[in-house]
């Protein structure tokens, strides 16, 4: 592992311990989810409290007529008539052309896509609430529906949104010199390629309890979200409150990979339920609910071309790209999130002169589409690197050929790319060399001159990637979307005690940051790990922030939680210097104590101090005390960039289509690691999710807009025995504007996946003449590939038959 910076190795003389940053520390939080003594919205139980049933839309496109409900249950079922007061969702961009969607809370004149909801059935019991929701009859006029977001872009297509005039959006678009490159290029090649709509799927899904506290005038929300101050003002903003009258509470969070970084209409719907019923509410997700009413992620299509020179050297892109952004934009980061990004992450890690990139961001009757873990650059990983190879196979090249002529070399860093997308640090080449060696790649090639006994083909493949992540103010602000995130805030103060407390907005979900923010804390301070203790996930007792989003937190709540334990140990310090009758000069904290010319106090007695023997403190004391808010944002706010190069090597049967992932590398570089273990356990997740990407994972549409998964045995997810061992490398190149030199890479390890896996297939099969362009790529598809090389069979030749007894053939044969 590089070294630190300076600033980290004991900026107020602690040294940097083997529980501080670097260490492979154990996560914290484990001691209670091991135990089973987590607490998630589920275990919530509230007096007298309330369940929660939808009426869903059966149709994907349809005007609503009349909704009937039994007089028995009029009382206890709500639809959009009852939700006076209450605002539509909308989640708007500032992006030239954007056309605004409002997303009601409860549909109100028409639905637009299967699962939409219509009316809130309350019971005491869940199971009640379902019978409630059975004897709801709606009355629905059907209208023609646009499921496929090619279809969604042609004149004379259904519209989603009437008044818009067309189903886009936005179309975003970028030129540099691309006209140019024709006169240049010695070989182009244009690809078709499209990935399958998916959906997210934590372990626990969402859920909400809602309740009306008389006594403080506030309404308390617990929900299952990734980003509960901003779901508090998004509350607010529907439901017409003060801010000050929410307090949302995040309690345990059993995984989210964004689907939990939104507004959900649902929450706002039992927000105003309670206060309508004076009880509390809970709604908790059932799988069915997750799976046909939330199919939000992933779907895009390409035409990509790219273009080299001779040698082999990258010279242009040109691409469209379409995303099926479903039926509303959601709040906070808009229906573009995805389209958006597409033009500015498209040229990956690769220098190159040329490139003309127009995106459509399209709506459709399906599910409102959702940030899934990697947004847009799983699909832009998998549609460039593809692309690169099907180049690298049309040149007579290997393809790592071309992409080492083209990749942003080191001495490039910090690099301005032709989207200006600024790298801030690391060594690229370096990255991909360590994958050829770590997966054997000479080895591979002569196992497959070999061939295999069982028939089987011997595939290589290989992508890279770089993840922006911590990007700040000067990013969103150009978005102009409904929040822009500043200066990440953190409280940091000593208890009485000694103990230290922190005090994040930010929300884990699986990241473990009540681990690595205490090595934070403890690299500085030196408090012992059981000492410290991190408050989350709760408004009402945590300074303001966006969330836990884009890979930041660790940039971030990191730095902020830094910056105000410096400002600890500053005022530690000047108040042990008194103590300890030395000056301040003189003074340096070291394993939690703070040591002088003669003598030392333990960080915890100069608490003590504090709180216990205000009269012997100095008199020029800090009046602020052992409790300090302190805010950070990285010197240049564009964002990190982590990057890695995966590899992995498949064994394919061109008889039945079965794929086997052989081997897998991942030589990664987020900068400087906190905590290896962690990001290890990061990378692995991801690259189960990856894997779930290419060869699994698919949320069907029929041209009427309706689901074809209902179960987890119709959309599947790959278990422990689809997954293979992932082999790590780490690389660690310091970025130069965060605190530490570290770099987000939560989401890194599913970006690259479904691209190296394609790779690997499509080398498998070249023999064959077969390529695969779609994502996942299933048994059926490879089988299909394979078929489509061979020529048609040839119908039998009529046979003659020898003649029979009376001298004629018989007939047949």
């Amino acid at each position: 592992m590089l070294g630190l910076p300076a600033q980290s190795k004991g900026k107020w003389g602690s040294p940097v311990t083997d529980q501080g940053i670097g260490a492979r520390l154990l996560r914290k939080e484990d001691e209670r989810y091991m135990r089973g003594r987590g607490q998630f919205v589920g275990d919530i139980r509230l007096a007298g409290m309330q369940e929660v049933a939808f009426v869903r839309s059966p149709l994907a496109h349809a005007r609503i007529k009349g909704v009937r409900i039994p007089p028995a249950h009029r009382g206890r079922v709500f639809i959009a008539q009852d939700l006076t007061g209450v605002s539509a969702i909308r989640a708007d961009t500032s992006l030239p052309g954007f056309k605004s969607s409002l997303q009601p809370v409860l549909a109100a004149d028409k639905v637009r896509y299967v699962g939409e909801l219509v009316a809130l059935c309350i019971a005491p019991t869940r199971a009640e609430a379902e019978d409630v929701v059975g004897e709801i009859a709606l009355d629905l006029d059907p209208l023609p529906v646009v499921a496929d977001m090619l279809q969604a872009r042609k004149p004379g297509a259904p519209m989603v949104h009437e008044h818009w005039g067309d189903n886009l959006y936005l179309t975003s678009a970028i030129d540099v010199d691309f006209e140019a490159v024709k006169a240049k290029a010695a070989v182009s090649v244009t690809k078709e390629l499209r990935t399958s709509r998916q959906v997210m799927s934590p372990i626990e899904g969402r859920g909400v309890v809602a309740q009306w506290h008389s006594r403080l005038g506030q309404l308390i929300v617990h929900t299952s979200t990734q980003q509960p101050h901003i779901v508090r003002s998004g509350l607010a903003e529907c439901l017409g409150l003060d801010e000050g009258q929410i307090r949302v509470v995040a309690p345990d969070v059993g995984g989210g990979f964004g689907y939990k970084g939104i507004l959900l209409p649902e929450e706002i719907a039992l927000a105003w339920a309670t206060r309508k019923v004076g009880a509390p509410l809970r709604w908790i997700e059932d799988r069915r609910e997750n799976l046909t009413a939330n199919a939000n992620c992933r779907e895009h299509h390409y035409i990509l071309s790219a273009y080299a020179d001779a040698e082999g050297r990258l010279l242009a892109l040109d691409c469209e790209a379409t995303v099926d952004s479903g039926a509303y934009s959601a709040y906070p980061f808009s229906a573009c999130l995805e389209a958006g990004q597409i033009a500015s992450i498209l040229p990956g890690v690769y220098d190159f002169p040329h490139y003309r990139c127009r995106a459509y961001s399209v709506a459709t009757n399906k599910p409102p589409i959702l940030p899934y873990r990697g947004v847009a650059r799983t699909g832009v990983c998998f549609a460039l690197e593809v692309t690169l190879d099907a180049l690298a196979r049309k040149l007579g090249s290997e393809p790592n050929h071309v992409r080492f002529k083209s990749l942003v070399r080191p001495e490039q860093m910090p690099f301005d790319n032709i989207a200006k997308r600024h790298f801030d640090s690391g060594d690229y080449p370096e990255a991909l060399r360590r994958a050829i060696e770590a997966i054997g790649f000479a080895g591979v090639r002569e196992r497959q001159r070999r061939g295999e006994p069982d028939g089987r083909r011997v595939g290589i493949g290989f992508a890279m990637y770089s993840e922006q992540a911590g990007h700040g103010t000067s990013v969103y602000a150009a978005w102009g979307i409904p929040f822009v995130p500043g200066h990440e805030a953190a409280l940091a103060r000593f208890t009485p005690d000694g103990g230290l407390e922190l005090r994040i907005g930010a929300h884990s979900h699986g990241q473990g940051l009540e681990t690595t923010l205490s090595q934070v804390a403890h690299s500085i301070l030196g408090v012992p790990h059981e000492r410290i203790r991190l408050v989350h996930g709760d408004t009402a007792t945590t300074p303001y922030s966006t969330g836990t989003w884009g890979s930041r937190c660790m940039i971030m709540a990191g730095g902020a939680v830094a910056a105000a334990c410096d400002e600890l140990a500053r005022r530690v310090l000047a108040i042990a210097a008194k103590l300890l009758q030395a000056k301040p000069e003189e003074v340096r904290l070291v394993a939690g104590e703070v040591v002088g010319p003669a003598g030392r106090i333990a960080v915890a007695d100069v608490a003590r101090t504090w709180y216990r023997r205000p009269q012997d403190l100095p008199g020029d004391v800090d009046p602020g005390g052992l409790e300090v808010t302190a805010g950070y944002k990285a010197k240049r706010d564009t964002g990190t960039f982590s990057y890695a190069a995966h590899a992995a090597v498949v064994a394919i049967d061109p008889e039945t289509g079965e794929l086997e992932i052989m081997d897998y590398v991942v030589v990664e570089d987020a900068g400087v690691l906190v905590n290896p273990m962690i990001a290890d356990g990061q990378i692995i997740g991801g690259m189960a999710q990856g894997v779930g990407t290419a060869l699994y994972e698919e949320m069907r549409f029929d041209a009427q807009g309706q689901p074809l998964a209902a179960t987890l045995s119709d959309y599947l997810l790959p278990g422990p025995t689809e997954v293979p061992e992932v082999r790590i490398e780490h690389m660690e190149t310091p970025s130069p504007y965060t605190r530490f030199g570290q770099k987000g890479l939560g989401e890194g390890g599913a970006i690259a996946p479904p691209a190296a896996i394609t790779n690997a297939v499509n080398d498998a099969l070249q023999g064959l003449g077969a390529e695969l362009l779609v994502s996942p790529i299933t048994p059926r598809r490879i089988v299909e590939a394979i078929a489509r090389t061979r020529p048609p069979p040839q119908a039998p030749a009529a046979v003659e038959s020898p003649p029979g007894p009376d001298g004629h053939g018989l007939p047949g044969a």
